[in-house]
């Protein structure tokens, strides 16, 4: 009844405003003027409006253009399992293949205890991935516990399974265009994995400035034997502390470590950086520090210098982030990513997008 009386109220008031609008015999040269200049003023309306529709689809496509470009990092401010997961999905990258690892260096999820492993949950299922970390010893322990154990106590294994990729020996694989690497070591179980999800747990380091993505798949993936290779910038397979000391070495010894295991999978990996919860040291001694910076987001790319470098820029345009930005400057730490850059790994470039 009440949608009879509204369409009743329409008509009668249509035809209300027709007998109202008809002008009368005194009046009918000026109403045919004024709707000349209605029609005309409409028409210089329209073409406005088609020139400012016009102007935003090119905006539009220059845009699209410049994404096409340079890689995508997405973002979300949300810590849950539920935004996690969509911003994997946001990156509309399946890593292909049955046997997908889910890389966390030892130094970060099992010593600082990020990522939780109920941050996880959900991502681990839909990936159907396997917790991969490697050892920091050649005893297969990191801080002296086995990494299984640790696993464990920090409930990984509640929630996927969990290997040690170097628990029975290690690999090499080559490196191409290396200036002091000709091979990079992992963990032979790496061989059993077709892709990789690197989840980073983006903090200051003590040696790097910074540990992230580049990072996770270079020092983080790495064998006890790989892991000396990169700190001595391949001077020693069993002394992290051999070679000249030099930063920049270290450095780009990193970065060809990364490309070696990128290449080695065809590119089949995914990123992502957990730029929460920061604090002052590397976790990799097994006793981190508490935080002292704020929490600022999840960020995730196929581009591991892309996400590193959006991580960097968030910490320079962060509050109270000073001591970490003078570790940063003091390591030089940036120019593992210049390198990495030079050798193909990725690009400084970047558009960031943020789900929220």
């Amino acid at each position: 009844m009440r949608k009879w009386t509204a369409a009743l109220c329409i008509i009668c008031g249509l035809m209300l405003t027709a007998c109202n609008s008809e002008p009368s015999d005194g009046r009918q040269d000026d109403a045919a003027q004024n709707t000349e200049e209605d029609v005309n003023k409409k028409a210089a309306a329209d073409g406005q409006q088609e020139a400012s529709g016009s102007k935003l689809e090119d905006n539009e496509a220059a845009l699209r253009s410049y994404e096409d470009a340079v890689p995508v990092v997405y973002m979300t401010d949300q810590a849950t399992a539920d935004s996690l997961l969509k911003l994997y999905q946001s990156m509309n990258k399946e890593i292909s293949g049955e046997n997908t690892a889910v890389s966390l260096s030892a130094g970060e999820a099992l010593a600082d205890g990020i990522p939780a492993p109920a941050l996880l949950r959900e991502l681990l299922a839909y990936v159907d991935g396997t917790v991969a970390v490697c050892a920091a010893a050649e005893d297969g322990s990191a801080f002296g516990t086995s990494l299984k154990e640790q696993a464990g106590s920090q409930g990984f294994a509640g929630v996927a399974d969990v290997v040690v990729l170097d628990e029975e020996g290690t690999i090499e694989l080559p490196v191409t265009d290396g200036t002091h690497l000709t091979e990079t070591c992992v963990g032979n179980h790496f061989a059993e994995y077709d892709g990789i999800l690197a989840v980073s747990h983006f903090k200051q380091h003590t040696v790097a400035g910074f540990q992230g993505a580049v990072k996770n798949i270079s020092v983080g993936i790495s064998s006890a034997e790989g892991k000396c290779l990169i700190y001595s910038a391949g001077s020693s397979r069993t002394d992290y502390n051999a070679g000249d000391g030099q930063q920049d070495a270290f450095l780009e010894t990193m970065a060809e470590a990364a490309t070696a295991v990128a290449d080695a999978l065809d590119g089949n990996i995914a990123y992502i950086n957990i730029l929460n919860r920061d604090a002052a040291g590397c976790g990799c001694n097994g006793d981190p520090a508490e935080p002292d910076v704020h929490d600022i987001g999840i960020l995730a790319s196929e581009d591991p210098v892309a996400l590193d470098q959006a991580c960097v820029d968030l910490i320079y345009m962060a509050d109270g982030t000073e001591d970490f930005i003078t570790r940063m400057e003091d390591r030089n730490a940036e120019y593992a990513l210049e390198y990495a850059e030079q050798l193909g790994l990725g690009s400084s470039a970047y558009t960031l997008v943020t789900i929220d």
